[in-house]
């Protein structure tokens, strides 16, 4: 048999998808609140009658889109039950970000394959007929959810479905819209016009406590892994992560998941708290190896300059010589340099961002007021995930030994 060849392996996991972001539990623990306020606002679609409007708030990983599953699947079987025609649809803005590609992906979602329509040659107004006699004509109650609805670049969509019927588009088809986002202020910088036609019902989800993280990994242990695969301290372990995160579930989860690869890979007997806490230093350097390469050419020349500060020991370094070494990287890369002015409102995007730290030093008359930067993350992770950068630049003589 070759080294290469694909065999199963089942420990540690029983079903591994279980640790997935896409799995929904027959039941979701620690939302107990939420979920009875959710529920109570959807519960007149059962009766034939048209919900509220509902937006849903939190930080990432708080249950949000998981409790929207769970809920809807249910709806919808229970609307089979009862005959009930009630069609759902889920469509995250943050792949569709703006009204005419969201209402693209409704047609195309209800109409027959036949009857699909491309997301370009049209105007919004032939877009949007083409929603409301798709939805008109299948008739029924409708509740579309806008998953991350603060990606969107317009309102129009929110508008135009709150009010559908109010304009005589739809009048077989009644529309309930659901919004998810983690943005608190999302619906502050909504048009008063819209805010009005939405007439929405809120509902707010707290973070996970670590014993809430725990009862949620406990509820997938049992699904995921074999029994006797974890180590007494791998769930706690995982949760208090997660609680760190912001109760972030999905953190935990990931992390969950993470060592048990770990010691999949390993051939271990058991997952134990160092798979954890090696799995935790992974999936750190994974996220920022994506968000650096998810920032623009400027952005991460930007870093690129304070990566070859850092490499030769000169950090903290002032912002005005930031700036000079990375307007000779663009030079050196064929590139305009943008601003220090722009520069300078980088480096706090940077540093939101967690990649770097900055310091505001005043020295009165004699040294003035300037800001300081250093690097937060490995230096050699930022040149690994700076490669495209550095090779489409040029390699900095600090640099070198890290390539």
């Amino acid at each position: 048999m070759s080294d290469f060849d694909f065999t199963p392996n089942e420990f540690p996991f029983k079903n591994r998808n279980v640790l997935m972001e896409d799995y929904t539990p027959n039941t979701l623990v620690g939302r107990d609140d939420e979920l009875t306020e959710y529920h109570s606002v959807l519960q007149p679609a059962i009766n034939g009658e048209q919900p509220n409007n509902i937006f849903l708030y939190g930080k990432t990983g708080v249950g949000k889109t998981a409790a929207t599953r769970f809920l809807l699947d249910r709806l919808e079987q229970n609307s089979v039950e009862y005959n009930v025609d009630i069609k759902t649809a889920v469509v995250n803005c943050d792949g569709f970000d703006t009204s005419y590609r969201v209402a693209v992906h409704l047609v195309n979602k209800f109409c027959p394959p036949e009857e699909q329509i491309s997301d370009t040659g049209y105007s919004r107004s032939q877009v949007y007929d083409a929603l409301w006699n798709v939805l008109d004509s299948c008739g029924g109650i409708f509740i579309l959810v806008l998953d991350e609805v603060d990606h969107l670049q317009d309102e129009s969509i929110l508008y135009q479905l709150s009010r559908a019927r109010e304009n005589r588009n739809i009048e077989s088809a009644r529309i309930s819209v659901i919004g998810i986002s983690n943005d608190l202020t999302f619906r502050d910088h909504l048009s008063p016009k819209t805010r009005s036609s939405l007439c929405e019902r809120s509902i707010s989800f707290s973070t996970y406590d670590a014993n809430e993280l725990q009862e949620v990994l406990r509820q997938r242990e049992t699904a995921a892994f074999t029994d006797g695969a974890l180590e007494d301290d791998v769930i706690p372990l995982c949760a208090a992560y997660g609680a760190q995160e912001s109760g972030d579930a999905r953190k935990a989860l990931d992390l969950l998941l993470q060592a048990g690869d770990l010691a999949r890979k390993e051939d271990a007997d058991i997952v134990t708290e160092d798979h954890v806490r090696r799995g935790r230093d992974e999936l750190e350097e994974e996220e920022v190896a994506v968000g650096i390469v998810s920032l623009n050419q400027h952005e991460q020349l930007v870093l690129y300059a304070l990566t070859t500060f850092e490499a030769n020991e000169e950090t903290p370094i002032r912002t005005r010589s930031l700036y000079e070494r990375y307007t000779t990287l663009a030079e050196m890369a064929a590139m305009s340099s943008n601003s220090s002015r722009w520069m300078r409102a980088q480096c706090d995007t940077l540093e939101m961002l967690g990649l770097t730290e900055s310091n505001h030093r005043n020295e009165g008359l004699a040294g003035g007021s300037y800001r300081e930067h250093v690097l937060a993350q490995d230096l050699d992770l930022v040149v690994q995930a700076l490669d495209g950068t550095i090779m489409q630049t040029g390699i900095h003589d600090s640099i070198e030994k890290h390539i």
